[in-house]
This record gives C-alpha cells, structure tokens and sequence, in this order.
C-alpha cells in the first residue's frame, strides 16, 4: 500500500504531465484536446494541494 506522500507525488507527477500535454496539443492546433488535459491537470494539482494542506494540518506528531 503506497503512503499519503507517494500519492502526492503522483498527483503532482500526473499534473504536470498532463499540463505539458496540454500546451503541446495547443500548440499543433489540437484545441480541444488542449482544453481537456488543462482542465485534468487543473483538477489534479487542486487535488494534490488540497492533501498537502491536509497533511500539513495534521502532520506527524512525535511519539512520546
């Protein structure tokens, strides 16, 4: 089972992925396609700061 922090990671990876998806696809003139994977890539990276925040918030306290 992957931690919170691989899965963040992957979210971001998977944002940034797609981003770059997406300006290549808007610079051939693929504008629908453009769109689509700028709009994935929007809701990933909200997703990924969303659970950074959270993790941020509850974080790992010290064992006493």
């Amino acid at each position: 089972m992957k931690s919170g922090a691989q899965c963040a990671v992957y979210m971001l990876y998977y944002a940034l992925v797609f981003l770059l998806v997406a300006l290549i696809a808007g610079a051939f003139g693929f504008f629908a396609l453009a769109g689509t994977a700028a709009w994935i890539a929007k809701v990933l990276f909200v997703v990924f700061l969303v659970a950074f925040l959270v993790s941020l918030i509850t974080g790992r306290r010290p064992s006493v």
